[in-house]
C-alpha cells in the first residue's frame, strides 16, 4: 500500500513515518529540545514530557518526544537509535517516540 518495506536490520527514515505506525528501528541525531514539563496521564500517573526536534542521516527531521528519564540522557547533538517506537501526529507534525514498550538507545 505504498508503504516502504524494509530488510532486516535496516533503519527506516524519517520519510518512511506515518502516523499511529511501528517504528521498527529509527537512527536520528538530536538538534534541539524543549523544556521538560509535567504531565498526567488519563490514568493518573504523572512524568515528564519533553518536545525534541531530530533529523536522519538523510537530514529529514522529524518530531521527538521524550519521557522521563530520557530527558536526562539525551541532549542536542545526541545521536539516538528508537526501536519497537511509536509515531503520532501532534499538532499537525509527526513525533516519534519509544513509547511505553520502546527502547531509545544513545549511541556513541
Amino acid at each position: 500500500m505504498g508503504l516502504a518495506r524494509f530488510r532486516a536490520g535496516e533503519a527506516m527514515k524519517a520519510r518512511d513515518l506515518r502516523a499511529e505506525s511501528k517504528v521498527d528501528s529509527i537512527e536520528l541525531t538530536v538538534r534541539e529540545k524543549g523544556s521538560p514539563r509535567d504531565f498526567t496521564s488519563r490514568s493518573g500517573s504523572s512524568g515528564k514530557v519533553c518536545d525534541a526536534k531530530a533529523v536522519d542521516a538523510d537530514g529529514e527531521e522529524v518530531g521527538l518526544s521524550l519521557w522521563n528519564d530520557e530527558i536526562e540522557r539525551v541532549q542536542a547533538g545526541s545521536r539516538i537509535r528508537i526501536t519497537n517506537g511509536w509515531v503520532r501526529e501532534w499538532r499537525g507534525n509527526l513525533q516519534v517516540s519509544a513509547g511505553r514498550f520502546g527502547k531509545l538507545e544513545v549511541l556513541p
